[in-house]
């Protein structure tokens, strides 16, 4: 696929010291954050990225031409698109990485560098909460996205999910530079955010499964889902 002709100009060309959003914070790793990386990735990046794979690719339309907001190195979506490899998917980030397995462009954390109606589908992939001002992008994936918008985020609700998010985004992220703002929603600010994109739930999955048991009664609950969202201008046509 010709991405080319999908794409407008980055409108900002993010350098390594760039700190917006979710932006890394610097580039290089102490010892225990390489470390903390090699335990998080042997115990729960392998599983949470197939499982997340899994579940994000039965989201999508036949064929369809998607944008991966804050794709890292792109391992969920090149995931995806081995399991649907009619689907075709790019990525923008703030921070472009020296190594990535799909084309990335990056922004400036905040208006995605792309025309209107450019891809079918928007999806986020744990990156909202990153961010200062997520109705913001939901906002603009809702312009860019044709059809809809897939997130997969986190639920401020039940006993103790603030610490335990905090917890989980530390461990995930500290090693890898990322801000951490902890910016977690209840699921009423989400609906908030959502119908002031003009988006409706089309999809709510809640029972994700990303931890083995019995870290999962910690650590899943209901502080995951997925969300597939249909832009009300097109709710009629029944394609995503």
């Amino acid at each position: 696929m010709d991405f080319e002709r999908w794409r407008l100009q980055p409108l900002h060309k993010v350098s390594r010291g760039h700190n917006d959003d979710y932006a890394r914070k610097g580039s290089q790793l102490t010892a225990a954050e390489a470390i903390l990386n090699a335990v998080h990735d042997r115990l729960v990046f392998g599983r949470r990225v197939r499982v997340l794979s899994e579940a994000l690719a039965k989201q999508l339309p036949p064929n369809a031409k998607v944008l991966d907001v804050g794709t890292g190195d792109g391992s969920i979506a090149a995931l995806i698109m081995e399991q649907r490899p009619d689907v075709a998917i790019e990525g923008v980030d703030v921070f472009l990485r020296a190594k990535t397995r799909i084309p990335v462009t990056t922004f400036d954390g905040r208006q995605l560098p792309f025309f209107n109606n450019a891809f079918d589908c928007v999806m986020f992939v744990d990156v909202l909460h990153h961010t200062s001002d997520p109705a913001f992008l939901v906002r603009e994936a809702a312009r860019v996205a044709s059809h809809a918008v897939l997130i997969k985020d986190h639920l401020l609700e039940g006993l103790l999910a603030g610490p335990t998010l905090r917890l989980m985004d530390w461990v995930g992220n500290r090693g890898h530079k990322v801000a951490l703002l902890y910016h977690y929603l209840p699921r009423a600010r989400w609906n908030e955010i959502f119908e002031e994109a003009d988006l409706r739930i089309d999809l709510w999955i809640h029972r994700l499964a990303l931890y083995p048991l019995p870290a999962g009664w910690v650590f899943d609950r209901r502080l995951h889902f997925v969300a597939r969202l249909i832009k009300h201008s097109i709710d009629r046509r029944g394609r995503c």
